[in-house]
C-alpha cells in the first residue's frame, strides 16, 4: 500500500536521511508535502526529486521566490505556519523534523487530525508532553520516536506497552568533558565543546551533550512517550554510543537495542512500522566494538541531569521554560557571551524563579512560558557579560 508522506523539515539532516531512505521506493511512499524554513533552492530541488504534491516555506516573505524555483512543475507552494498545519494534517503518515517549538502546532494538527507522526521535534514532548499525548489518545493518532534512544525503547518493548517493565535505560556518551572535574570543565571554549567524540552533530546538541542536558531532555521525552515516572528511567554512561538504550522487566530481564551510530537506522524503523524496511546502512561490527563499557554520570559534573528530573516532576510549564532558557544559554555560550559552566547556572536560575504557574491549556500557553523564559534567559545573560 501506498502511503502520503509529508516531510516536515525537509531540508534538514532528518529531512535528508529520510529523503535518502524513500529514494526508489515509490510504490511505499508517495510524498504529499515537503516543508523548509527558509531554504529555497533546496526545497525546491527537493519538491522538484520527489514530485511532490505541495511545498511549504516557513517564512511567508519567501513564496514568491519559492513559485519561481518552482515553476513549470506540477508542486503547488504554499507558505507559513497555517500551511505548516494544513499538510501536518493532510499525510497518511508526518515525518515531524522542524527544529524548535515552530514545529509545535504542526505536530498538534497531525496528531488533531489522527495521523501516525514520526516524532523527530523534540520540544513536542519536552515542551508539550501531557498536551500532545494527550491528543494522540483522544484522536487515535500514533507517535513514532525518531530519536535514537527512544526509537530503542520502543524496538525494546516487544507488545509495544510498559505493563511488565520494571524501568528504562538511557544511555548517554558522556560527551567530550566525561572525566575532567567540573571545576575544570568550567572555562572549556566553544571549539572545545562541539568535538564529540562519536558523533557528528550541530553546535547546539553538541553543546548539550557535553552538558548532559540533551539526555535530561529526552527523560522528559520518555516519561510522556511511555508513562513511566522520573524514579523509574535511569540514565547510564555508555562512551561507545553502541547500545540505544534498554528496556529492564519486571522478572529481571534486560532488553537492549544496538545498532551503528546511523540516524537512518530509527529513521527507517518509523518509516516502515509495523513493517522493517530493508537498507544499505553499515551493519555493527561487534568484533570490532570489542568492549561496551557503562557507567553512573556524575551527579556534581552534570547537574542538567539534576534540574531536568526537577522540571519533569514539577509539571506545568517548567520543562518549557527549562527549555528555552537552555536554548538562550548554549547560543550565548557558543557566541563567547558566557562560560560552559554559566550555562546550567543560568537555566536554573529561571527554574528556581518560576513559580504558581497556571496549567497549560493549551499550545499557545507553551509559547507564551517559552517567550517569557527566553527573555529572562536573555536578561541574566547581559548580566553575566556585563
Amino acid at each position: 500500500m501506498t502511503r502520503d508522506l509529508a516531510i516536515l523539515g525537509a531540508t534538514g539532516s532528518v529531512g535528508g536521511s529520510t529523503l535518502d531512505l524513500i529514494d526508489g521506493r515509490e510504490d511505499d511512499f508517495r510524498v504529499s508535502a515537503v516543508t523548509g524554513a527558509s531554504n529555497v533552492a533546496k526545497l525546491a530541488e527537493i519538491a522538484r526529486n520527489t514530485h511532490a504534491k505541495v511545498a511549504v516555506i516557513a517564512d511567508e516573505g519567501l513564496r514568491g521566490e519559492l513559485e519561481d524555483a518552482l515553476s513549470g512543475s506540477d508542486t503547488k507552494v504554499e507558505a507559513g505556519a497555517q500551511a505548516l498545519c494544513d499538510v501536518a494534517a493532510e499525510a497518511d503518515l508526518v515525518m515531524a523534523a522542524i527544529v524548535g517549538t515552530a514545529g509545535l502546532k504542526p505536530v498538534m494538527a497531525a496528531l488533531e487530525a489522527g495521523r501516525t507522526v514520526g516524532l523527530a521535534n523534540k520540544e513536542s514532548l519536552v515542551t508539550a508532553g501531557a498536551l500532545m499525548t494527550d491528543a494522540a489518545k483522544r484522536h487515535g493518532a500514533t507517535i513514532l520516536p525518531v530519536d535514537s534512544e527512544h526509537n530503542a525503547i520502543f524496538q525494546c518493548l516487544a507488545d509495544g506497552s510498559c505493563n511488565h517493565v520494571s524501568r528504562l535505560i538511557l544511555t548517554a556518551s558522556g560527551g567530550p568533558f566525561r572525566t575532567l572535574p567540573r571545576e575544570e570543565v568550567f572555562n572549556k571554549t566553544p571549539a572545545e565543546a562541539v568535538a564529540h567524540p562519536n558523533w557528528s552533530m550541530g553546535a547546539k546538541i553538541s553543546v548539550d551533550s557535553a552538558t548532559m542536558m540533551n539526555k535530561g531532555l529526552e527523560l522528559i521525552e520518555a516519561h510522556h512517550l511511555f508513562g513511566l515516572p522520573s524514579e523509574r528511567i535511569d540514565i547510564i554512561v555508555h562512551p561507545q554510543s553502541v547500545v540505544h538504550s534498554c528496556v529492564e522487566y519486571v522478572d529481571g530481564s534486560i532488553l537492549a537495542q544496538m545498532g551503528p551510530s546511523d540516524m537512518r537506522v530509527p529513521i527507517a524503523h518509523c518509516l516502515a512500522w509495523p513493517e522493517r524496511m530493508e537498507t544499505s546502512i553499515e551493519r555493527l561490527d561487534l568484533a570490532a566494538v570489542a568492549r561496551l563499557d557503562f557507567e553512573a554520570p556524575d551527579p556534581v559534573r552534570f547537574p542538567a541531569l539534576r534540574l531536568a528530573r526537577t522540571a519533569l516532576e514539577a509539571g506545568g510549564g517548567a520543562a518549557a521554560r527549562m527549555n528555552a532558557a537552555n536554548e538562550v544559554a548554549v547560543a550565548a555560550f557558543l557566541d563567547n557571551r558566557i562560560g560552559f559552566g554559566d550555562i546550567t547556572d543560568l537555566v536554573e536560575q529561571v527554574l528556581d524563579e518560576a513559580s504558581n504557574e497556571a496549567p497549560l491549556g493549551g499550545i499557545d500557553d507553551v509559547l507564551a512560558i517559552d517567550d517569557a523564559a527566553r527573555s529572562r534567559a536573555s536578561e541574566l545573560v547581559r548580566d553575566r557579560a556585563a
